[in-house]
């Protein structure tokens, strides 16, 4: 029987297909965008046409130009939001986790605070307060955004922490004098990562999210081409009510696609640490051939039962 891998699973192989191509716009985007997207000397209210793939805005400017420069900065932005959230659930989950006592109470109450407050207004506040032109700055919005995304992650490495400082490995690390960063980061870590991988991918869709819901707003620099910024002009035009979909959609599509694939990464992620699970991954022909029900009854384990397959198999 062969291995049961992550990229097996046709969910994920999907949902990397489609991150894979948002991340080559990202890169490319504007390079191999046809137009300016600033550039208004097109006739207004054009329906999609060779000339203009995805039409024209109501002030003659090309959609398809700004769907791929907003691409760059929605995914750069997102990106560096969940990467800074999760350093910061990582720091924090691991420390109140394995240190305990005070550190525990203080960390979780901190913890507990940004969880309580609504992530959103407290974005607006903080975003208000920012220097002019540091909101169209990529880095310093992915930082504000990480400020509120980080909570959650926190949590759940704090209780995955706490669940694993007393396993032997962890007492046989203490014995021989490593250092306590070296245990949390070099012991407890290694065990964390599938779910240090999923938080990353779900703090990177809540930053698409709250990234394009604070410009659709017209709360960051409405000058600076993003997903949300397109919706922004379309609803400012009333491009809904004149039947413009052209304009809107697209942004709201590519939005659900980049949403699909990490939620389809994410679904391959827990079948390979779940081991009830494992299974769901494939075909059906591939279970036919090691063996396995088309639907495993509940209760039992698939891994489990492919494994007996494969004993007899040698055998």
């Amino acid at each position: 029987m062969r291995s049961l891998r992550l990229p097996r699973s046709p969910k994920v192989l999907a949902g990397f297909i489609i991150l894979s191509i948002f991340l080559v716009l990202t890169v490319i985007g504007p390079w191999i965008a046809p137009y300016d997207p600033n550039d208004s000397t097109f006739i207004p209210n054009l329906t999609p046409s060779w000339q203009h793939l995805l039409g024209t805005t109501a002030l003659g400017q090309d959609v398809l130009s700004q769907l791929l420069v907003g691409c760059r900065v929605t995914m750069v932005v997102s990106f560096i939001a969940g990467f800074a959230a999760t350093v910061l659930s990582i720091v924090i989950g691991l420390s109140a986790g394995y240190i305990g006592g005070r550190t525990d109470e203080g960390l979780s109450l901190m913890s507990n605070v940004f969880l309580a407050i609504p992530g959103l207004p407290l974005l607006i506040v903080i975003n208000s307060y920012l220097p002019e032109g540091q909101q169209a700055n990529p880095l310093v919005v992915g930082l504000v955004i990480a400020l509120t995304g980080w909570a959650w992650g926190a949590r759940v490495l704090r209780a995955q922490t706490m669940s694993l400082r007393d396993r032997d490995f962890v007492e046989a690390a203490r014995i021989i004098g490593e250092s306590r960063w070296r245990i949390m980061l070099g012991e407890i870590g290694p065990n964390l990562l599938p779910i240090i991988a999923a938080s990353f991918l779900f703090t990177i869709l809540y930053s698409v999210g709250v990234y394009t819901t604070l410009a659709f707003l017209g709360l960051t620099d409405v000058s600076t081409w993003n997903w949300g910024t397109m919706m922004y002009w379309a609803q400012s035009n009333n491009a809904a009510l004149a039947n413009e979909w052209w304009w809107l959609a697209p942004p709201g599509i590519a939005i659900a696609l980049v949403g699909t694939s990490l939620a389809l990464i994410n679904f391959g992620i827990d079948e390979f640490i779940n081991p009830r699970l494992r299974a769901a991954g494939l075909t059906a022909r591939q279970r036919r051939r090691v063996g396995l029900a088309k639907r495993p009854r509940l209760g039992f384990t698939p891994v489990n039962q492919s494994a007996t397959a494969g004993k007899k198999d040698h055998s």
